[in-house]
């Protein structure tokens, strides 16, 4: 929490977790957003607040962090609302077409779509999407943790739009 006369700015970036169901992985994008003061955290519920495990991986970080709530069904009329306001959508997954996130320029104004654990964000939502963006992987494992991939995707944003004079 800042003390400072002045609030700190955030990232004109969100990240929309409404795919996701674990409430361990949504408390770590909660602890992702807070840290890179990101502009919005979407959840699928205002429940999931309440939730301890949630609580529990996201320390203190959903007393700071921005939250909007958007159910899974409603993605479609979310991404269009988004685009219309002149924020561009990206899926984040592993797709033939994405594009390699260290290749990527960033728009300033950007929210990344994270997709369910092991299924991923479905062929239909993708499509609405503006691009797909995608992080380069070597391992026997085809996918990474939600969680991990959101964290490694806002640190590739925020390198390219950092906040000036805000890093501690």
């Amino acid at each position: 929490m800042s003390r400072s006369p002045h609030p700190i700015p955030r990232h004109p970036l969100t990240l929309c977790a409404s795919l996701v169901q674990n409430p361990v992985n949504l408390g770590a994008l909660c602890r992702t957003a807070e840290a890179f003061r990101l502009q919005e955290l979407v959840l699928p519920s205002w429940q999931l607040l309440e939730d301890r495990e949630f609580r529990k991986v996201a320390v203190s970080a959903h007393r700071w962090q921005p939250f909007a709530v958007c159910h899974s069904l409603q993605l479609p009329d979310w991404i269009a609302e988004q685009q219309q306001h002149g924020t561009t959508v990206l899926a984040l997954t592993r797709h033939p077409q994405g594009i390699p996130i260290p290749t990527f320029t960033f728009p300033r104004q950007t929210a990344f779509v994270i997709g369910r654990e092991l299924t991923g964000i479905p062929p239909s939502l993708i499509e609405r999407c503006d691009d797909v963006v995608t992080i380069p992987q070597w391992g026997q494992v085809e996918s990474l943790n939600v969680g991990v991939a959101a964290a490694i995707a806002a640190y590739a944003y925020v390198t390219q739009h950092p906040l000036t004079d805000t890093v501690r």
